[in-house]
Formats: structure tokens, C-alpha cells, sequence
């Protein structure tokens, strides 16, 4: 079975190879748990070690931000841009009023992005600023979903960012995100470890422990062969 490979040291070990084509994964975790890191990895080295295009869609952050992110781990960034193998796009500005009316939109300009760009890799950041605008539980999931499905049609493997609180037994900022997507992975950081759980991964045989993983200079690089007890975990 084919494989997206996730560009993170020691993680696709735990996948038994990487993601499903086109499958969609919730990173999520609390704030300095590192999900900005995982996906701009994805992202970056997806273009540079597979030739993947990949496009970071960012609602809060200015592509800046997200550019300098990357920089700071002396990635060739730049390089990639010019190759149109990387592209960041700031999601359009709106009220709140406004942002229900113009959601549509936006994913139809997503959706172009990636068939323009044949864009194998996609980052939403984040599912938590999407779920802000709308007014319930349902209008988030659906909207969710109709993302992630048109995704999935045209074969891009999808990464979702969520913020939480970083509690060991929270997945979601609003409780459906973990439902509608095909994969869940929960980032914890308790100073001065930093762990991750594979959640769920519907269709692979997933590594269920979890495992600690650091931040160096080359980005997130996780250790597959040591283990960190659940209930060490602060609930």
C-alpha cells in the first residue's frame, strides 16, 4: 500500500511507513507542544527530500510568521518558493458575520491552489480559528468535513492543526474535529519532556505507545524505541 512519508525522524517507524494518500490527521496538542513545528516539517521536507508540493494555509498567523518558522531551522525555504514546491497562504480576513458567507469561497480558492500547484500536502492552521467563526458544534464539523473531503478527492494528504490545553485525555478544541478526520495525533509537552500519542490512523496499524520526541536544530525527531507511561501524563 502506498505511503505519504511524514518528514519527521523516527515517526513514520510508528506508522509502519508514513500516512494513507490523501487521508486527513489532526495534530493537536497546547500551546509550545510543537504542532506548528510538525507541520511546517511536513510541509518542507515533503518538497525537498520527496518533491511533494505542499501549500501551509494559515488563519491567525501572517505567512511571515510561518516563513520565519521555517527559516529558523535552516530550511531552504526560499529555494522550495521559487520551485513552486512550497506556497503559504494567508485565509481570507473576515467579521464573524461574514466568515460563514465567505468559508465557501476560500475552500473553492484552496481547492484551485492545489490543483494548479498538484499539491500532494496540505496544512490547515488551524481547525481551533475555523471553529471560532461558526455558531455550533454541528456547523463546525460539517465545515470540517466539507474541507476534508474535498481534499481527499483530489489526493492531497491533509494535516489539521487544533489547540487545546494540553490535557492528556483532550483531542479537540471543540469536540468533533477528532471524529471527522482519519488520523489523531496528540502532542504533550510537560517541561521538560515532550511526548506524542498516535490517537487513531483508521486503515494503518499504528504504533499505540507513547513515545518522547525533541525539537533540535533539524526539526522534530522522535524516538520510536523509548516509551513514556499514559498515566505519567497530567489528565
Amino acid at each position: 500500500m502506498d505511503r505519504v512519508p511524514t518528514g519527521i525522524t523516527g515517526l513514520d517507524e510508528l506508522l509502519g511507513g508514513g500516512f494513507l494518500p490523501g487521508s486527513s490527521i489532526l495534530v493537536t496538542g497546547g500551546s509550545g507542544a510543537g504542532k506548528t513545528i510538525f507541520s511546517t516539517q511536513f510541509i518542507y521536507k515533503g518538497a525537498e527530500q520527496y518533491k511533494d508540493p505542499g501549500i501551509y494555509i494559515t488563519l491567525e498567523e501572517g505567512s511571515k510568521n510561518i516563513w520565519w518558522n521555517m527559516k529558523s531551522f535552516h530550511w531552504n525555504i526560499t529555494k522550495m518558493q521559487q520551485d513552486n514546491l512550497i506556497k503559504i497562504y494567508r485565509f481570507g480576513m473576515f467579521s464573524p458575520k461574514e466568515f460563514a458567507l465567505k468559508f465557501d469561497e476560500e475552500v473553492e480558492k484552496i481547492k484551485r491552489m492545489v490543483q494548479e500547484m498538484g499539491a500532494k500536502r496540505l496544512v490547515i492552521d488551524s481547525t481551533t480559528a475555523i471553529g471560532m467563526f461558526m455558531e455550533s458544534e454541528a456547523e463546525i464539523r460539517y465545515n470540517i468535513f466539507k474541507l476534508i473531503d474535498e481534499m481527499k478527492k483530489l489526493d492531497c494528504t491533509t494535516i489539521l492543526i487544533t489547540e487545546t490545553e494540553g490535557k492528556r485525555d483532550e483531542f479537540s478544541r471543540f469536540g468533533v474535529e477528532e471524529f471527522v478526520v482519519d488520523g489523531v495525533i496528540a502532542l504533550y509537552f510537560i517541561p521538560p519532556v515532550r511526548c506524542m500519542l498516535i490517537k487513531k490512523m483508521r486503515g494503518i496499524n499504528h504504533n499505540k505507545q507513547v513515545h518522547p520526541f525533541e525539537i533540535t536544530d533539524r526539526g522534530i525527531e522522535v524516538n520510536p524505541s523509548e516509551q513514556i507511561l499514559w498515566e505519567s501524563l497530567a489528565k
